[in-house]
């Protein structure tokens, strides 16, 4: 499955390649009362990929 764009802009700003225009159109999508959902939906993916992998380094 292709990521969507908000999950992309995420990913880069985790890997610290977020560009200036990518910084300014992440910060607009959180603050757009449309888009937020997006963005909160591609953190809950990493923040339960962070889970995954640390209950399996535990196991």
């Amino acid at each position: 499955m292709t990521p969507s764009r908000a999950e992309d802009l995420i990913n880069k700003l985790i890997a610290n390649k977020l560009s200036g225009d990518e910084l300014t159109e992440l910060l607009a999508g959180i603050s757009n009362e449309n888009e937020k959902q997006k963005y909160s939906d591609a953190l809950e993916i990493y923040f339960n990929q962070l889970l995954r992998e640390n209950r399996d380094e535990h196991e």
